[in-house]
């Protein structure tokens, strides 16, 4: 198995929203593979959700300060505590952009077996869930910015 194509940012697959898993199976266990081998194929990366991959499935993987791993069909809580901090997109390579976003998450959903996960962050790997959860509602992070500011970022898309 090879590392794939990123999906660019401007991909109309990056808008639609993630089917829910059903079948935890070795097609399953491929996806988060491959995610996880493409998210660790180049510096810097800490997230990956499978749409940016153009598979419309609710699986995503991370790692991040030592703390990786995957959540199929994810829910978050979000901590009320905010914080703004720089964000980027594997889909918009080289763009950083500060962002709002919870300090925490807890993150639940299921393995690729289908037992039950639960992931608890603060920080950055927080905002990695956060950020990485959006894709799979076709939410790219630049719709969390204000009007001007997003038009700022996509003139550079």
């Amino acid at each position: 198995m090879t590392a794939r194509q990123i999906r660019p940012f401007t991909d109309p697959a990056l808008r639609g929203v993630a089917e829910p898993v059903t079948v935890f199976d070795r097609a399953l266990r491929d996806v988060v593979k491959a995610l996880t081998l493409t998210m660790r194929s180049g510096a810097g990366r800490a997230g990956l959700a499978a749409p940016q991959l153009g598979l419309p499935l609710r699986v995503v993987v991370f790692e991040y300060d030592g703390k990786g791993g995957h959540v199929v069909n994810p829910r978050l809580e979000l901590s009320e505590r905010r914080i703004v901090a720089d964000e980027a997109c594997l889909s918009a390579p080289g763009l950083w952009w500060p962002l709002e976003r919870s300090f925490s998450v807890v993150a639940r959903g299921r393995d690729m077996f289908g037992k039950p996960v639960t992931v608890r962050a603060i920080g950055m790997l927080a905002r990695v869930l956060q950020h990485e959860v959006d894709h799979l509602d076709g939410v790219l992070f630049s719709d969390h910015l204000a009007p001007e500011e997003r038009e700022r970022f996509l003139a550079l898309v």
